[in-house]
């Protein structure tokens, strides 16, 4: 039987970099804060540079270690380049947190296939994009590695008409996961997804378009009572990335209050 490891080792990512996408701000922002409580030197990616940087600041500012980069995931080339800053500037990668999603809602009959294709471009090429790149860089390295991909409880059953597209792409991701955790296990990278509920975030207001309604009505089918907070997504990101998981692979962790039992 193997020893009995102590608490605070098997939580700390002292020693190891992580990269998170669609970090400047919402769960991914939590989600980086919480790598970094956890010791890790964090790249902060986010499409505009200024939020990465912002992030980036604040996890320096508390004593840690972090680089902005600013990258749109579904670009083949800026990818591959972000990658690159945490090889080259950090020292390697151990962890990837693919969050960068989008989801501007709309009724299939009235969806232009520009926004079909760039929510597919963003939620689904993005992750494979970012695990192709990022495994390679911990293949090379020959430590393994942990990736964990932020689906969404639309990936298990819709949440609300109006998201077909954003549906499509969450499924593909929770198969990509499984696909990827089989491919990659032999090479000690673990891959699992974490799948959110209604959380609050920025993108949820805006969703709303300011309005509280819609929070209020998604809450009053949440068991707990509640919408999520986005560090009740990060807790759960810190798990699979840490050695509190190292038998857990190709799994997907629901965080949403209890909604999927109404």
């Amino acid at each position: 039987m193997a020893d009995r490891i102590p608490l605070p080792d098997l939580i700390s990512l002292k020693g190891k970099v992580a990269l998170v996408t669609g970090s400047g701000r919402g769960i991914g922002r939590a989600i980086a804060l919480r790598l970094a409580d956890a010791g890790a030197a964090v790249a902060v990616s986010d499409m505009e540079a200024a939020t990465a940087e912002s992030v980036a600041a604040e996890i320096r500012d508390g004593g840690g270690t972090a680089l902005a980069v600013a990258a749109d995931v579904s670009d083949e080339a800026a990818v591959k380049s972000m990658v690159r800053a945490c090889v080259d500037e950090l020292g390697g990668l151990d962890v990837v947190a693919n969050n960068a999603g989008i989801f501007p809602p709309c009724p299939v009959l009235g969806m232009e296939t520009a926004m079909f294709d760039r929510v597919i471009a963003v939620n689904l090429r993005g992750v494979f994009l970012c695990t192709r790149e990022a495994a390679a860089a911990m293949v090379d390295q020959g430590r393994g590695g942990t990736i964990v991909n932020v689906t969404s409880i639309d990936a298990l059953h819709p949440s609300m008409v109006g998201l077909a597209h954003y549906d499509a792409s969450k499924h593909g991701v929770w198969g990509f996961t499984k696909n990827v955790a089989l491919e990659l296990a032999p090479h000690g990278i673990r891959v699992n997804a974490v799948a959110p509920g209604g959380v609050l975030t920025p993108g949820v207001e805006e969703m709303g378009g300011g309005s509280s309604d819609a929070v209020a009505a998604f809450s009053a089918r949440i068991p707990e009572g509640r919408m999520g907070d986005p560090d009740d997504i990060a807790r759960a990101v810190l798990f699979l990335a840490s050695d509190l998981s190292t038998y857990v692979t190709g799994a997907q962790l629901v965080v949403d209050g209890g909604v999927l039992l109404t």
